[in-house]
């Protein structure tokens, strides 16, 4: 199956989601290479997406010859992806290539190096907030390539959800994820369904997933 059902997640098995998630892993593979990389794996998993959770309906179609009976998907109007700066920003790109109508909130948030983790969290600072209405129809997703500790992703998901109705579906997406992180958004936001192409090993002392990737916005965007 492409999704598989694990203890805090679903994991895409999808082939090529893992091919193209080994080339991001790999240490030679360069910046334009990489956010390319992240764009290809976000259509895959919004492909992913469409073919595990959401619903098709039947439909008349005439063709040159004749009418027929064809499927659609239900919803795709009823899409809101949030873009958790920067690092997200080539991987919903992808996203957007199977939700093409799909509304768009961007959310800056970036966990505090310099303090350190404390108890497996690090503080979160958010500079920047826009995000469109939610209704009880939409499918929310909110994509990050890396989920390490949660701390990001349950602050994002504290302004997503914040005097909103609940959605029809929540996801969060990631490329990578931590055991710890994929505990903590799951104790913290059990209605959402965690999605994620590997679950890794851990996390180091400073927080980082391992095996992981790396810092995914440094490497897209080519800073330190």
């Amino acid at each position: 199956m492409p999704i598989e059902d694990r203890d805090n997640a679903s994991v895409i098995t999808h082939a090529l989601a893992k091919h193209t998630l080994s080339r991001l892993r790999d240490v030679e593979t360069e910046q334009v290479a990489f956010r390319k990389g992240l764009v290809k794996l976000g259509r895959i998993c919004g492909y992913e997406i469409i073919d595990g959770a959401m619903e098709t309906e039947y439909v008349s179609i005439e063709t040159p010859l004749t009418e027929t009976t064809g499927e659609k998907v239900k919803g795709l109007d009823d899409v809101v992806i949030i873009n958790v700066l920067r690092a997200a920003t080539p991987f919903v790109e992808g996203l957007l290539k199977a939700f093409p109508r799909a509304k768009q909130g961007v959310i800056s948030a970036g966990r505090d190096e310099d303090a350190g983790m404390v108890d497996g969290q690090f503080p979160i600072t958010i500079d920047y907030v826009k995000l469109p209405e939610i209704t009880e129809d939409d499918t929310v997703i909110v994509a990050d390539p890396m989920l390490a500790t949660g701390s990001t992703m349950c602050t994002v998901l504290d302004h997503v959800l914040d005097d909103q109705p609940d959605p029809e579906d929540l996801f969060v997406l990631s490329a990578v994820s931590a055991p710890d992180g994929l505990l903590r958004v799951t104790e913290q936001f059990p209605e959402a369904d965690l999605l994620t192409v590997s679950i890794d090993d851990h996390l180091d002392d400073d927080g980082f997933i391992v095996p992981g990737l790396g810092d995914a916005g440094d490497r897209a965007f080519r800073t330190r």
